[in-house]
């Protein structure tokens, strides 16, 4: 073992030893029992004498302690060659051949059987719990599609159709035993109506470490990929991160912000992650791609818009009234060149995921959200005076968010105590 993991090994060994004991005492019924005498111990122990022959019951129970308290350290040995071997990878030849010792024995020993591996599994479960340490390069993949829902539920506001399309998109890929390609979605809407804020939410469901998990790369186009001068490198960078990422990790996810303004060549170095699956190819089954753009958000609006002047709830807009218009609106910015439209034409893109306009009520909820999140205190009036901050369109109706509620968190201060 290295130096640098020592102290925090037997630190770890400590506690192990600590579960371990009552384990081991609790397995002959402990030192004594009610009604019993224990054996004498401490600097009176010599002048107490051995135990007399005439407590025969006496005696077995601490011959059986005796035995238990020295398989201690025969136990820990084992279980520190095990995980080393499951956790670090060192030691593992030596783990096998004690293993192999151990089963030609014709009774099961103070070895693993005291407790059952599956105890040492759990401990070393437990430990992997607290970083990175599984084959896959991460082992805090948590999926809980549950939480998502949940949380999309209560935190998502007036996006109905985003919640029901990324809740049965990510729950059925993660059931299907063997995807035929990677899951790539695509988010549409104005700024500030939650896409973002829905990729950080299906990171913090599937990876116990949301964004930080080494499984999880966010790509921002104008920020990583700023020059066109030096698109060939980026494309090289692009293509090998994502390579790294998926071989590394079992279970990937890929974030895509201003995906619209994506250069081609860029396109054409991720395309073949998301294509369908072939034999020969590298294994990219379990990775998920989403692309985050404002383009189609005036579709989406004007569709809003229209079942507002309709009279009709926002609640009855389908998937069917909006992705075919939804669609035309991006193959037609194939003509000023946004790679983004190509996902299309060759159908990689599994669903359009449509953000809706926010509404006054809206704004209000993110307003009593950032709030809450914060500890702070607030009134029904604060929340219509941090609503009515923010700029509404169209002119004559003033019905939608120009900003979303992209601002609220920060309008906030305006009103603290």
């Amino acid at each position: 073992m290295g130096r640098g993991r020592l102290p925090a090994r037997l630190g770890l060994g400590c506690c192990v030893l600590l579960l371990l004991l009552p384990l081991l005492l609790g397995r002959s019924g402990g030192l004594g029992s009610p009604g019993t005498t224990p054996p004498p111990r401490g600097p009176w122990a010599e002048e107490q004498g051995p135990v007399p022959e005439r407590a025969p019951r006496g005696r077995a129970r601490y011959e059986a302690a005796k035995k238990h308290l020295g398989a201690v350290g025969a136990l820990s040995k084992q279980y520190w060659q095990y995980l080393a071997c499951k956790v670090w990878q060192e030691g593992c030849e030596e783990e096998e051949k004690e293993k192999e010792e151990r089963e030609l024995l014709p009774f099961p020993g103070w070895g693993f059987p005291l407790v059952g591996q599956d105890y040492l599994e759990i401990l070393s479960a437990w430990y992997c719990s607290f970083g990175k340490c599984c084959e896959t390069g991460d082992c805090r993949i948590v999926n809980n599609i549950t939480g998502l829902e949940a949380d999309l539920s209560g935190q998502l506001h007036g996006q109905h159709l985003a919640k029901a399309v990324v809740v049965r998109a990510v729950q059925g890929f993660l059931q299907s035993p063997r995807p035929h390609k990677a899951l790539v979605l695509s988010f549409h809407g104005w700024s500030g109506t939650g896409k973002n804020f829905v990729a950080r939410m299906v990171a913090s469901h599937l990876f116990r470490d949301g964004l930080k998990s080494d499984c999880v790369r966010v790509f921002i186009s104008l920020f990583h990929f700023p020059h066109h001068k030096y698109m060939d490198s980026y494309k090289a960078q692009l293509q090998r991160q994502i390579s790294e990422t998926v071989q590394r990790c079992r279970q990937s996810l890929f974030i895509f912000d201003e995906a619209e303004k994506l250069h081609s060549s860029l396109l054409d170095a991720i395309k073949p992650f998301m294509a369908p699956h072939n034999k020969g190819q590298a294994d990219h089954q379990r990775s998920i791609f989403l692309f985050l753009s404002n383009l189609g958000g005036n579709t989406i609006n004007e569709v809003a818009l229209d079942f507002w002047r309709a009279g009709r709830a926002r609640e009855e807009i389908s998937m069917d009234v909006l992705e075919q218009r939804l669609r035309l609106e991006l193959q037609e910015a194939a003509e000023n060149s946004y790679a983004h439209s190509h996902l299309l034409r060759e159908n990689l893109i599994d669903f359009l995921v449509p953000f809706l306009p926010l509404e006054y009520h809206h704004v209000r909820l993110c307003a009593r959200d950032a709030f809450l999140a914060r500890g702070l205190p607030y009134t029904e009036a604060t929340l219509d005076d941090v609503a009515q901050m923010m700029v509404f369109v169209p002119k004559e109706e003033k019905l939608f968010s120009a900003q979303g509620c992209k601002s609220v968190p920060q309008r906030i201060n305006y009103f603290l105590p």
